[in-house]
């Protein structure tokens, strides 16, 4: 068990009245105080950590002394099921051919290269009879493990639990991107559109199964989702296809999340959301998370141009790897909308190695002293 590095944050409430009454705009004792993890690297750049023996966000978290903040995934419910089977199937020098669960074959590198992006060369789908045969394969609700075993989910989560707790509602087109990538969900776009919007459907009717399955039975503080949709010069794909074919299925979900009420949902989408953030919020999408700053726009913009939407995250990390003064005038320029409400201040996206832990400590003081009790 890694030592603890820091103290937590002094506080009257517990982090889950924390969280939500500070997610609701409601008067709290101090921010919640969180992280979204860190690169691969930093557990072995990072000489605190290395000294420690933290090898993994959870052990980060405890020695750090953040709050805790927890989420019932249910990834194997709601997406592939059974994934593809994990493989190499050639190596060319440093580079090894693999198959991953999603059924892509990409390039990757072997040891000591550091954290590097698949090449995706191929994907199992490419036209409506490859989706119809995956889907028959690996996408059947009546699968038997698709089914949550609610009654475990309740003895790890009790109710008389002091943290937040969220209930992942789904990933109405990320995960299919991830699936066909990029280019091949361009060309769906573009040559099979009902083929996309089947694949959409799907995604959606397990998402609705799993969330019948154990909403009322737990009581969920928040939704999640995740998309990754978008990159620095908007979405892959035009609006009007999330207003015409994903809208309509968000809306479902979000149907039945207020119907036992979960009032909050968040979608992880990097890139620029701006152009889809309209149609985020009119589905009942009201939380941004990690929300990143480069490739959109300070977190201030959006708070101010659409009122009731939160953030999570929203710390530009290139501020954090120049340190000192310019870690404190973004913390700074943070204040108000931390005060505000809805709004919890953390690095945007996982924290690189190219800040260095002398900073990251410091960015912690800062983000006390600022938020903090």
């Amino acid at each position: 068990m890694a030592n603890i590095l820091r103290p937590p944050w002094k506080g009257e409430l517990t982090p889950r009245e924390r969280f939500n009454r500070q997610m609701r705009f409601q008067s709290v004792d101090r921010s919640f105080h969180m992280e979204f993890g860190y690169w691969d690297e930093n557990y072995t750049v990072w000489e605190a950590f290395r000294q420690n023996g933290i090898k993994h966000e959870w052990e980060a978290n405890r020695a750090l002394s953040f709050d805790p903040i927890h989420v019932i995934s249910g990834w194997n419910h709601i997406w592939l099921n059974p994934y593809f089977e994990r493989k190499e199937i050639a190596r060319h020098g440093d580079k090894i051919i693999i198959q991953d669960h999603n059924g892509l074959t990409a390039e990757v590198f072997g040891e000591g290269h550091g954290a590097t992006i698949p090449h995706y060369t191929k994907s199992s789908i490419n036209t409506p009879d490859d989706w119809l045969k995956v889907k028959k394969e690996r996408f059947d609700p009546a699968t038997p493990s698709r089914r949550p075993d609610v009654a475990e989910l309740i003895e790890q989560h009790p109710p008389t639990r002091d943290y937040p707790l969220g209930i992942y509602a789904g990933s109405m087109i990320g995960n299919i991107r991830d699936m066909l990538t990029f280019e091949g969900l361009c060309y769906a776009y573009a040559d099979y559109p009902d083929m996309l919007e089947d694949m959409v459907e799907t995604c959606c009717v397990l998402a609705e199964n799993y969330l019948d399955a154990v909403l009322g039975r737990i009581d969920f503080d928040y939704a999640s989702g995740w998309e990754d949709i978008c990159f620095n010069y908007g979405p892959i794909l035009p609006p009007k296809f999330f207003e015409e074919v994903v809208a309509p299925r968000y809306k479902r979900i979000a149907k039945k999340l207020t119907n036992n009420g979960i009032d909050l949902w968040y979608t992880d989408c990097d890139g620029d959301v701006r152009p889809l953030l309209k149609v985020f919020i009119d589905s009942g999408i009201n939380c941004l998370f990690p929300y990143e700053v480069n490739s959109c726009a300070h977190p201030g913009e959006l708070l101010d141009a659409y009122p009731g939407l939160r953030i999570m995250g929203g710390v530009d990390k290139m501020q954090m790897i120049k340190g000192g003064e310019a870690i404190t005038a973004y913390l700074e320029s943070l204040v108000p909308y931390v005060k505000r409400g809805g709004f919890i201040p953390f690095c945007d996206h996982r924290c690189p190695p190219d800040v260095t832990w002398e900073n990251y400590l410091f960015y912690l003081d800062e983000k006390e002293r600022l938020f903090g009790l």
